[in-house]
């Protein structure tokens, strides 16, 4: 199975070019040995096969009919600018995941779910309405390194509901260069999320980069479920986290006929499953 789909961007445009230029340039170099007029049609030769040749076949073959010199030291001089592009873009960009040495211990298909008095004093939102736990709830994660929402109950059951018929399933998390794939895994009230490439690797041992937790202490009495989203900052960072935990609500808490027949693919048809289609989705909407 792929674990990355590169996509079309200015990055692979990019590429493209330098590979352009790399090709160019070395072919100027072993026209170095030969003759004015053999240097011309060995560089005509070596660059047909680029992608960029009949944008710039005009200006070559000028340039090499009356200095083949210059063009070289244009190649040169281009090359090493290039070079020094490529080489602050690799160090701008989120580089995908790499395996990961798996987890201590084994993972439990059963866990016991977590209470909201484990993590805050839960007398302070005594008497309060759900719009004000809401803040509080926001407000008390806000200096946090999580991500923290708060669910209506339907929909909570919704998405509790559908993950007893789907408790595996496959997102995708937009990164620099195209899309890594990431399996979440439901367990009672908790959402463990873990790179593709890990999962494949270690299987239910393979370390997590985010675990949603859902609190139903107050569900029956305020009609609301809190959510925390705790993530592994090396994998992820909070806006990557929180796409992630947008697309569990699209999937798992809204009847989109298009989402959920994805949905009965990788559960239950895995040959009619196909990635891109999950992509496709989240390319629709802007999360």
């Amino acid at each position: 199975m792929s674990v990355f789909l590169r996509t079309s961007s200015k990055r692979s445009v990019f590429l493209l070019q330098a590979k352009f230029e790399v090709s160019h340039f070395q072919a100027s170099e072993r026209l170095l040995m030969t003759s004015p007029a053999l240097k011309a049609k060995e560089a005509v030769d070596a660059l047909k096969g680029n992608p960029y040749f009949e944008k710039y076949a005009k200006k070559i073959a000028a340039l090499q009919q009356t200095s083949p010199e210059e063009l070289l030291s244009r190649l040169e001089a281009f090359e090493k600018e290039k070079a020094k592009d490529r080489k602050v873009f690799k160090d701008e960009a989120r580089a995908f995941s790499t395996p990961a040495p798996a987890k201590s211990g084994h993972a439990s298909g059963l866990t016991k779910p977590k209470l909201l008095n484990e993590i805050m004093k839960t007398e302070l939102l005594q008497d309060k309405t759900a719009d004000e736990i809401k803040k509080i709830w926001e407000d008390y994660h806000k200096s946090k390194d999580v991500i923290a929402a708060t669910i209506p109950a339907d929909i909570y059951n919704k998405i509790y509901n559908r993950s007893l018929e789907h408790p595996t399933f496959l997102l995708p998390l937009p990164r620099s260069e195209g899309y890594e794939f990431i399996v979440c895994q439901f367990a009672g009230n908790e959402i463990h999320f873990t790179p593709l490439i890990s999962y494949q690797a270690h299987k239910e041992n393979a370390p997590e980069c985010l675990t949603i937790t859902h609190y139903t202490d107050l569900k029956d009495l305020n009609k609301i479920v809190l959510m925390k989203g705790e993530f592994n900052k090396d994998i992820l960072n909070a806006t990557e986290a929180q796409c992630l935990a947008n697309q569990i609500q699209l999937y798992y808490g809204q009847d989109d006929e298009k989402r959920l027949q994805i949905m009965d693919q990788f559960t239950n048809k895995p040959l009619e499953f196909k990635h891109m289609d999950l992509i496709a989705r989240l390319e629709s909407l802007s999360l």
